[in-house]
């Protein structure tokens, strides 16, 4: 998703497979277009809640040149205040750009208003997919004809 909650990407998991598993493949899929020149791969930074707090996932951003805005779990927390000096340095990240976060849970919110998003009557990934192309394009498109 972008800052105004519009989709970049999707992947099609299964149900029951972890979502930060797909976390670098998703980073990698994101393109967007600018006027001139080739896309950009590169977002500026990734917001993203606690789940994908691992040191794979920051490794990857901090590879990328990409800034993390990823809050420590608890139990990560504990675990390196256990350690003490050796446990390093507390995790930071911005505060107030993790409160956009919510544009994502609301980006969900319109993808799921189709029926058959929401309740995922298409029993095949590929009629799901296409169904979720199609919803995210329409959401561009709203943003780029004039409300009448």
């Amino acid at each position: 998703m972008d800052a105004a909650g519009l989709p970049l990407a999707f992947i099609l998991t299964p149900g029951q497979a972890s979502d930060t598993r797909y976390f670098q493949p998703m980073v990698d899929k994101i393109r967007v277009r600018k006027p001139v020149g080739r896309p950009a791969t590169r977002p500026k930074a990734v917001t993203a809640d606690k789940a994908y707090s691992s040191k794979s996932n920051r490794a990857y951003l901090r590879r990328r040149g990409i800034t993390a805005v990823i809050p420590d779990k608890a139990d990560q927390q504990a675990n390196r205040k256990k350690k003490g000096t050796k446990g390093g340095r507390p995790i930071s990240y911005d505060a107030r750009r993790y409160k956009q976060r919510n544009t994502v849970e609301r980006c969900f919110q319109k993808l799921k208003t189709w029926r058959g998003l929401g309740t995922r009557y298409d029993k095949s990934p590929e009629s799901y997919q296409a169904g979720l192309y199609l919803r995210g394009s329409i959401m561009w498109l709203k943003t780029l004809t004039p409300a009448t």
